[in-house]
């Protein structure tokens, strides 16, 4: 039997008018009558139906995030800064994990629809796909995270990752390494993508200096092993390793030196992306490149919120962080 709010009412013999103000937290019910009403709530097992209610109100409180990959501590990391930024003005964030995956995408979409979700933010699965174009039509507000957009008119927070690639392999060099491999893939991925660009335009103001790429199918530890060990069983290794993330650099880092034949740095150099915890915390820490994850997170909520209010400059639609390259003894 579905519990309403008549018999809640019934129960703690007020009108429905008074459960209602009690759910809604206002301040013209007598205390007396507010333990009455909650008491019968605890008693009867009342769930409030938040959809009915939202659906009176005209804006749900609740916000979609849908990230590449929730396991990557970066992506935890703009959940948490999404999260305390949404708690601000009382919305909630549903979180979904599309693994790159187009379809899952879409799924979560067609869910997170369902549900009346006030807005989206969206790291999209593919970044040149017609996501954004379909959210708007059907007159949801979406905010793209991690990702650059292609019209003015779309909302977006990015970090240059071009810049980023471009500091790491610019670090490695100016401390003398000149034979570099890239660590990476997909190479379709924007981020990257972006990545490598910067790298490759480090390399070609250096003399004498190489990049070659190492492509890889994902971007985790494991991916990261498998390359990590493809260049350690080489005759002509490199001398550093510049990685897409750091997840990757983690498993490059345990392929070179679990035998005990390399060393980091001092036979191959070794820098990341992301800075996540893990980077510090490795058996070498890891240098890698900062991007403020959190503040990604928040940054998206604020403009869809604004966005949501009529509120926001279209002038200040986009939102681009700088990255920050930190230094430790991976790098030598």
């Amino acid at each position: 039997m579905v519990v309403k709010i008549k018999d809640v009412a019934a129960h703690a013999g007020v009108s429905v008018g008074t459960v209602s103000n009690v759910l809604n937290g206002r301040e013209t019910v007598s205390e007396a009558a507010v333990e009455r009403v909650r008491a019968a709530i605890a008693t009867l097992g009342y769930v409030r139906n938040d959809a009915a209610r939202q659906l009176r109100a005209g804006r749900s409180r609740s916000i979609a995030l849908i990230v590449l990959d929730v396991g990557n501590p970066f992506f935890a990391a703009v959940a948490r800064g999404a999260e305390a930024r949404a708690a601000e003005d009382g919305y909630v964030v549903l979180l979904g994990s599309s693994g790159a995956d187009g379809e899952r995408e879409r799924l979560y979409l067609d869910q997170f629809r369902e549900q009346r979700v006030a807005g989206v933010l969206l790291t999209p699965a593919d970044a040149d796909g017609d996501v954004v174009e379909r959210l708007a039509a059907a007159g949801i507000p979406v905010v793209l995270v991690d990702e650059r957009a292609a019209a003015a008119e779309v909302s977006a927070v990015s970090v240059d990752d071009v810049e980023g690639g471009y500091l790491a392999v610019a670090h490695l060099l100016t401390a003398g390494r000149r034979r570099i491999a890239f660590v990476g893939g997909p190479l379709t991925t924007r981020q990257v993508a972006d990545r490598l660009t910067g790298a490759r335009r480090a390399v070609a103001e250096a003399d004498g200096a190489g990049l070659e790429i190492v492509e890889t199918d994902a971007m985790t530890v494991l991916a990261g092993r498998a390359a990590g060990e493809r260049v350690r069983s080489r005759h002509d290794r490199p001398d550093a390793v510049f990685a897409a993330n750091d997840l990757l650099a983690v498993g490059v880092l345990q392929a070179l030196t679990m035998r005990g034949d390399v060393r980091v740095p001092e036979d191959i150099a070794l820098v990341g992306y992301d800075d996540i915890d893990f980077a510090a915390a490795a058996v070498v820490p890891l240098t890698s490149v900062r991007q403020p994850a959190e503040a990604l997170g928040s940054t998206a909520v604020d403009l869809l919120l604004r966005q949501l209010d009529g509120a926001l400059d279209p002038a200040q639609r986009q939102v681009r962080f700088r990255p920050e390259l930190v230094v430790r003894e991976s790098s030598g």
